[in-house]
């Protein structure tokens, strides 16, 4: 990974699954982090790979350039935000919010934070936890565009992609509708791949024949949630790591709001939601997103044309 040029003094709220690899990478970047989590162990890793542990969010933001939160739901990211991270960090200080929450408390944290001194982008990730380890995330951000460019460099350290989506909240809404995508075509890809057994097909030369035809997506070339077939994915672990189904299932209920509060009709993204809900209540939320297809296999969801 390159080394910036100018490193700068960053603190990264939230060292769960992602928040740790992030955390990492901007190390390896050479900046100096300060690392806030309420879970000892993630402080005990944060510093093991160099970052600073803090027990306390204001002592965290105390004197930093940048402030990274990547935490769980909009209510927790408001908190901390305006409690704890505005009028605590040097006035001036860039807020970086990568958490995937909804839109309308995505566009108040970022009024709030201006309105105190505070340029501010929401910059929502893709990848999984690999990609936070491996530094290949994503960034769908929303922001001005003069906060734009002094996130790019830090959010680079983290990432293969930058994008700039446009004004504040436009980070969120595209995320929301990538990932509405995401659960259609993974459920879709599902489908496909238990049909197929069912019929007798095998199942590598049924991904051989559809990864090069007009079935081909990202869902099966390269997040096959068949094991042994195609690039190594949670699949292949057991359906451990990647992306938990219990966190997929938040997205599409973002954006199950979002789409109602524009009156827009999203039926594939009603019908992924109501199957990843009965899947994540059947005790299934910390598989990867892929594992639906037992369930799938299984007829969990009722007879054909349910």
């Amino acid at each position: 990974m390159r080394r910036e040029d100018n490193p700068m003094k960053i603190a990264i709220i939230g060292l769960g699954n992602m928040g740790g690899g992030m955390a990492a990478n901007l190390v390896k970047a050479g900046h100096e982090v300060h690392a806030f989590d309420l879970s000892e162990p993630a402080l005990l890793k944060a510093g093991e790979n160099g970052a600073k542990p803090y027990r306390n969010v204001r002592d965290a933001v105390a004197d930093v350039e940048a402030v990274v939160t990547m935490l769980p739901n909009g209510k927790i990211v408001e908190s901390v935000v305006t409690a704890d991270v505005i009028g605590h960090a040097p006035k001036g200080a860039l807020l970086i919010d990568c958490s995937t929450i909804d839109v309308a408390t995505t566009r108040r944290v970022g009024e709030a934070a201006e309105a105190g001194g505070y340029p501010f982008v929401d910059a929502p990730v893709s990848g999984g936890i690999a990609a936070a380890s491996g530094g290949t995330l994503t960034f769908m951000v929303g922001g001005t565009d003069e906060a734009f460019h002094r996130a790019e460099p830090i959010l680079s350290a983290m990432g293969k992609a930058v994008i700039h989506a446009g004004a504040t909240g436009a980070g969120q809404v595209a995320k929301m509708c990538n990932n509405m995508l995401l659960a259609s075509t993974m459920i879709a890809t599902c489908e496909t791949f238990a049909l197929a057994e069912k019929l007798g097909l095998d199942l590598q030369t049924f991904y051989d024949i559809s990864s090069k035809a007009t079935g081909q997506s990202w869902s099966m070339t390269s997040y096959c949630p068949v094991p042994g077939v195609g690039p190594q994915s949670p699949a292949d672990n057991g359906y451990q790591g990647g992306f938990a189904t219990a966190l997929m299932l938040k997205d599409l209920r973002i954006a199950m709001e979002a789409a109602q509060s524009v009156d827009a009709s999203v039926p594939m993204g009603v019908r992924s939601e109501a199957l990843y809900a009965a899947f994540n209540d059947a005790g299934h939320g910390g598989l990867d997103f892929s594992a639906i297809i037992a369930a799938l296999k299984d007829n969990a969801f009722g007879p054909v044309g349910a």
